[in-house]
Parts: structure tokens; C-alpha cells; sequence
């Protein structure tokens, strides 16, 4: 096993994972090819899953690739999947520092859990 998925904490929107490698590096060619692979498939496992509970119209996918570009956490990949909704907030929580969440987060991790 070499990676694993969580909520955001800061999510842009209600169901926004964290697709993260075991493995602590900065970047996308400094993992293995195996790991590069599990992390690929468990965010297929996670968009399927975001599917099935609450019906997104799209995604964001994206990893920022150092400090320059918005990661946050140095020395840990990870890859964002964020569901998205026609009408919905885009990405007011970066642009206007504004959350806008149309579900609480509780709510959102049972319904994905009884789903994964």
C-alpha cells in the first residue's frame, strides 16, 4: 500500500479528498512508478465514489508542485479531487477568502464512507 485518501480540511467544496502518498516527497517524478499508479487509481476509486453519493457534474483534479505554485504541505504529495456542481462556489475560498459549503463535513465523510 502506498497511499491513501482523506477529506480536506479546507475543502473548496462538500466532498473535497486528498489523494496522498505513504512516501514523504515534493514531487510527482521523485515516486515510484507503482506508487504514481495506486495513487491514479485511488482517485478513479474516489471520483466513482463522489459519483455515487452525491452526483457531481465535474471534477478538479491537480497536485501543486511546490511552494511557488500553492502547496502547502512541503515534502508531501497529493493529488486533489474536487467535485463540482453547476453554479457552484469554484474556488471563492482561495480567490475571495470565503468558505462556501452547502453540506457539513460530518455529513459528507459518512456518506462517502458507507459508499467506499
Amino acid at each position: 500500500m502506498h497511499a491513501y485518501v482523506v477529506m480536506n480540511l479546507y475543502p473548496y467544496n462538500a466532498g473535497h479528498l486528498l489523494v496522498c502518498a505513504f512516501r514523504h516527497v515534493a514531487d510527482l517524478t521523485d515516486l515510484e512508478s507503482d506508487e504514481r499508479n495506486e495513487i491514479s487509481e485511488l482517485t478513479a476509486h474516489a471520483m466513482k465514489t463522489l459519483r455515487k453519493v452525491s452526483q457531481p457534474g465535474g471534477f478538479n483534479l491537480g497536485m501543486n508542485q511546490g511552494a511557488i505554485s500553492g502547496a502547502g504541505v512541503a515534502e508531501h504529495i497529493h493529488q486533489h479531487v474536487v467535485p463540482r456542481w453547476s453554479g457552484d462556489a469554484n474556488f471563492m475560498p482561495i480567490i475571495g477568502q470565503t468558505k462556501v459549503l452547502p453540506q457539513l463535513l460530518a455529513k459528507t465523510r459518512a456518506d462517502l464512507a458507507a459508499a467506499w
